[in-house]
């Protein structure tokens, strides 16, 4: 059945039609195309032409005439709008001219480096000349290395590798560095939060030894649309770059649908679940062959998900197992393995998270199912974009959750529409983050007297690593003094470098997949219920010494979530005012300490609660930056503040990602009736990442502009006394918080 016949028939299905809040058609749009520049070698024309490439989008030559210019440019274009040629032609063109060029390529994957690889080949191929063309990641075999630091014309790699197996060892990579004409950073608006400040030093110390050996590198980046490009590149690279933004690709006809799953308890604003609704939708669409892709916003709802489809398509074993799972933690080899069978056509559909939203060629979709609001209007266009990738006809759902944040989008689609996507931030002078690559580059090569890193007192770092005898001055440099190999212990996307990994014991053991440490209290404690690709399996122990967990295959039918209690203490006060005259803002560090206590086992399909157990693991302590305020609370008693607080706090925490390109969980929140520092009620937002990365700061900067749009979406939500959809549900929240919050809002605003 045609995608067309399916969605006439989903408006005159009324069940569907009555939950559907905007169902959009944007039209398709013609090409703008223009020919080639004459500057680039024929034979790269010739090949161009001969895969039926006969001139050029709009804003591909005009970031081939920048580039051309000599200036950095950033290329901001929705996906599947030829971004890659940007960058693809100049550099083949370069090697093609002076055969002793270099050129860097950064994906923020290692898949989507390898599904890049792939097609520069294909272009080098057909060209015929022998321009090696590598990919340097974890997974090249060690006797390839010496060859791709030798040889290699183009080297695809990603930020992590760079920073832990290219820069630490420059001196093997001579002829790469004395050479660079070229750095290509894809997908640029993944840079933000902790890992674009993280990469952004990584640069820093990449043209620090570019500088050494006598070279400097043009920069070519490009994104998927956000409001600040040209900011944000120019964080990134320190340098500035021209922003090529207006886009001349040609498009298919896209219908975006926004669903609101329907109200189970009006009093209790409960909805029907967006994952048992995403699934319903999901049977719908594959049921008729139409291929799908199913966005989820954790790995825990993947596997349900994922589990679920599979139950309801038990009548056709063969196309049950067409449907696939993708996800962190499942293993590269399984990953790799998924992404050929959905650019095969062999994969009908995939449940993933947000690992497939980047640029990876995953073939031609018909469908994407994004199962709650990504947090970011830039991620969820993302997610949109990869249905209808070859200019189909494609359609997209936004099935919204019960959060706050999710139905302010669904019952606002304006909003949506119209507004900007949002800004990435990064930090790179954190102070956490920069005394990491400082160490990094100290070992690559001595600090002189005088020589700047970032916008932050370097001199004084050095002499704070000289007294921890990690450098010694000597002669106006400071040289590298210590045994250890600084790049190790600093992960560039986490808190910690250290991820568990995951064992089945049902026969033989084997590695079945990895969690990150943050993750593991609430994923893989003893008893818990692991789901890797469908299959249920209990852990049996977890060896937190060793960062292992020992699980075995199960048939259950529930899965389990788990609980953490947070306490935060005041450190030090960095910024303060008054936001009227009882209730005062702050910003500055905290000391955040985390402990997993309870794990629920929840029952599948229906999600009722069946059981509990305790978590006996040992707290996590992270020191970090928060936004908070207080107010005086003479009006109200401490029953109604602590609700007030509570669902205050959700839903701040919820609508904070709308001004903040962050990921939920980039942020958290944490409440107390009279706080030890302030003697007040005080409701604190923080930053969920050591050291901080500038999401609090910005939050103490619209502190009003938030509050503001917390009471709207309190005041717009229909229930009764409280829900999922503003404060929170009443059992976790109580009855007063709905009431209470709103009454917080308007003494902390004066209005």
């Amino acid at each position: 059945m045609e995608l067309s016949e399916i969605l006439e028939n989903l408006k005159k299905k009324d069940s569907f039609i009555k939950n559907v809040t905007c169902w959009k058609v944007i039209p398709s749009r013609k090409g703008e195309y223009v020919p080639f520049p004459d500057c680039i070698d024929k034979r790269l024309v010739n090949v161009l032409l001969d895969k039926g490439i006969k001139s050029l989008y709009s804003h591909q030559r005009k970031a081939i005439d920048e580039v051309m210019k000599g200036n950095n440019v950033v290329v901001v274009t929705p996906t599947a709008s030829g971004k890659t040629l940007c960058y693809n032609i100049p550099v083949l063109n370069e090697v093609l001219r002076d055969a002793n060029s270099r050129a860097l390529f950064l994906f923020p994957t290692k898949a989507l480096s390898q599904d890049q690889v792939s097609e520069l080949l294909e272009l080098i191929e057909g060209i015929g000349e022998n321009i090696k063309t590598y990919t340097y990641d974890g997974d090249t075999p060690q006797d390839a290395r010496v060859l791709i630091r030798r040889d290699g014309h183009i080297v695809v790699t990603n930020p992590d590798m760079l920073h832990t197996g290219i820069l630490p060892h420059h001196t093997k990579w001579i002829k790469l560095f004395s050479n660079l004409k070229y750095v290509v950073i894809d997908e640029l608006h993944t840079y933000r939060g902790v890992f674009g400040s993280h990469t952004a030093n990584v640069i820093r110390r990449l043209k620090r030894i570019c500088r050494f050996y006598g070279s400097n590198p043009q920069f070519i980046l490009c994104s998927a649309t956000i409001a600040n490009p040209g900011e944000l590149a120019e964080k990134l690279i320190e340098e500035k770059v021209k922003v090529i933004d207006e886009n001349g690709a040609p498009s298919g006809e896209k219908n975006i649908i926004f669903y609101n799953p329907p109200i189970v308890n009006r009093q209790l604003g409960i909805r029907k679940s967006s994952i048992l609704e995403a699934k319903n939708l999901a049977l719908e669409f594959l049921r008729k062959d139409i291929k799908t892709i199913i966005f989820a916003k954790s790995r825990l709802a993947v596997e349900l998900i994922l589990t679920y489809i599979r139950e309801g398509l038990n009548e056709n074993p063969l196309f049950k197992s067409s449907i696939k799972g993708y996800r962190g933690g499942y293993l590269p080899k399984e990953r790799r393995e998924i992404e050929k069978g959905l650019r095969d056509g062999e994969i009908k559909g995939v449940v993933s998270t947000n690992a497939l939203e980047l640029g990876i060629d995953i073939g031609s979709l018909d469908v994407s199912l994004i199962t709650g609001y990504p947090g970011t209007v830039a991620s969820t266009w993302q997610q949109m974009g990869r249905a209808g990738r070859r200019n189909s006809n494609s359609c997209s759902i936004l099935i919204a959750s019960s959060n706050p944040l999710d139905q302010y989008i669904i019952n606002h689609p304006d909003y949506f529409f119209e507004s900007p996507p949002e800004s990435g931030l990064i930090n790179p002078d954190n102070l956490y983050i920069l005394v990491s690559h400082i160490k990094c580059a100290a070992f690559e090569l001595p600090f002189e007297d005088g020589e700047k890193f970032g916008n932050a007192p370097t001199q004084e770092f050095l002499k704070f690593l000289e007294g921890e005898g990690i450098l010694r001055h000597v002669g106006g440099r400071w040289h590298w003094m210590s045994e250890a190999f600084p790049a190790e212990e600093v992960s560039l996307r986490s808190a910690s470098m250290e991820n568990f990994v995951v064992i089945d014991i049902t026969t033989t053991p084997r590695v079945i997949g990895e969690v990150d440490r943050a993750s593991a209290p609430m994923l893989i404690h003893e008893e818990a219920i692991y789901i890797h690709d469908g299959q249920q399996y209990q852990v049996e122990k977890l060896d937190y010494e060793e960062k292992k967990a020992y699980v075995r295959k199960v048939d259950v039918d529930y899965y389990t979530d788990a609980s953490v209690s947070i306490n935060i203490k005041v450190l030090d006060v960095l910024k303060q005012d008054f936001i009227n005259s009882i209730s005062k803002k702050y910003f500055g560090e905290v000391l955040v300490t985390t402990l997993a206590t309870m794990f629920k086992k929840i029952k599948l399909f229906t999600h009722e609660n069946v059981g509990a157990g305790p978590i006996k693991l040992p707290p996590e302590e992270m020191h970090t930056t928060a936004f908070f305020f207080t107010f005086e609370d003479k009006e109200l008693d401490p029953e109604k503040i602590q609700q007030g607080l509570l669902g205050l706090c959700n839903v701040l925490v919820n609508l904070a990602p709308l001004y903040l390109m962050c990921d939920p969980k980039d942020i958290r929140g944490v409440v107390e009736i009279k706080s030890p520092f302030s003697k007040q009620p005080t409701i604190y937002i923080f930053d969920n990442y050591p050291g901080g990365v500038g999401f609090a700061e910005k939050l103490y900067d619209i502190d009003k502009t938030l509050l503001k749009a917390a009471r709207q979406a309190i005041l717009e939500c229909t229930c009764d006394e409280g829900c999922p959809s503003c404060v929170g549900p009443v059992e976790d929240v109580g009855y007063y918080a709905k009431e209470s919050a709103l009454e917080i809002i308007q003494g902390v605003l004066g209005d």
